[in-house]
């Protein structure tokens, strides 16, 4: 059965995300982090799914989820999410500071 994992920077990500909502609009937060967890099934169900990031990392994929990017790659047993950025962030370099 393919499952999905969060990495470390995810985590770290999902908190910051939280951490915003929880001073602007927890309903807000709530919702994303539901829809966060509905969009990683359907990751999970179809890892093609997604718009190819392989120009920052090789077999990078990622699906928008309102404003932000869940930044994903496949596993041997599923998906790892591996980041959770903000849409407007400068992704490449991002993932320059974790090479």
């Amino acid at each position: 059965m393919s499952r999905y994992i969060i990495s470390r920077p995810a985590i770290s990500d999902l908190e910051a995300i939280s951490s915003y909502f929880a001073d602007v609009n927890v309903e807000a937060g709530e919702k994303f982090l539901q829809e966060f967890n509905k969009r990683c099934k359907q990751i999970v169900s179809f890892p093609n799914s997604g718009r190819s990031y392989d120009d920052l990392q090789l077999g990078l994929r990622g699906l928008p989820l309102e404003g932000y990017i869940i930044l994903y790659r496949s596993t041997d047993n599923g998906i790892e999410i591996v980041r959770v950025a903000n849409g407007r962030q400068d992704l490449p370099s991002l993932f320059d500071r974790l090479n």
